[in-house]
């Protein structure tokens, strides 16, 4: 069986976007078996029970202002995003609907519109931008992210996260275990390497 690291994300979450710009930045990370797995932030935290860090005045500051030093540090172009938190349904749906060889373009263009480029990622023009970056049809994304099997499949995959006792993104799985946050990337690095 080849390893794989399984990388639980949304879109609207800085920590998700350092770890990708982390995990991205490795030498050896072509030898890395990823596996992106798309979730749907806030229907996960509603069904643990949790109140998001944004929602709660003290947390959001502190979550702001170590964001900016954990960029600093890996030297990762990052600007907190204005429109913070904003609803990621459309684009986490959409990255259910790419073919596999654009899925990585999504995904990047995705998180440097929103966490580089501070973009709000909720606006349909903003999302037409992106789609025209990406070469992708304006008409066929918003019909196909309407689709029941794209709702019911985000909404599986977040159930089935929540089943695993993930609570928050960036969550890495390897070998059935779970490694919650973007500071715990090199603890699941090892854990691959094993």
């Amino acid at each position: 069986m080849i390893k794989s690291l399984e990388f639980y994300f949304d879109f609207i979450s800085p920590y998700s976007f350092l770890a990708y710009k982390k995990l991205i930045s490795l030498k050896n990370k072509d030898k890395i078996k990823v596996i992106y797995k798309p979730l749907l932030l806030g229907a996960l935290h509603k069904l643990g029970g949790i109140t998001a860090p944004a929602f709660n005045k003290r947390k959001m500051k502190n979550m702001k202002n170590d964001c900016e030093l954990i960029a600093k540090k890996n030297n990762i172009n990052f600007k907190w995003n204005d429109k913070f938190p904003i609803n990621s349904l459309y684009l986490m749906r959409g990255y259910l609907t790419m073919e596999n060889d654009l899925k990585d373009k999504f995904f990047e263009v995705c998180f440097n519109a929103y966490w580089k480029n501070n973009v709000d990622i909720s606006d349909e023009e903003n999302v037409k931008n992106i789609l025209k970056i990406c070469d992708l049809d304006n008409n066929t994304f918003f019909e196909n992210i309407q689709s029941q099997k794209i709702k019911d499949e985000l909404r599986e995959l977040t159930n089935l996260a929540f089943e695993k006792d993930i609570f928050g993104a960036p969550t890495f799985v390897v070998n059935n275990k779970i490694f919650w946050g973007q500071d715990r990337l090199d603890y699941a690095l090892d854990e691959y390497y094993s």
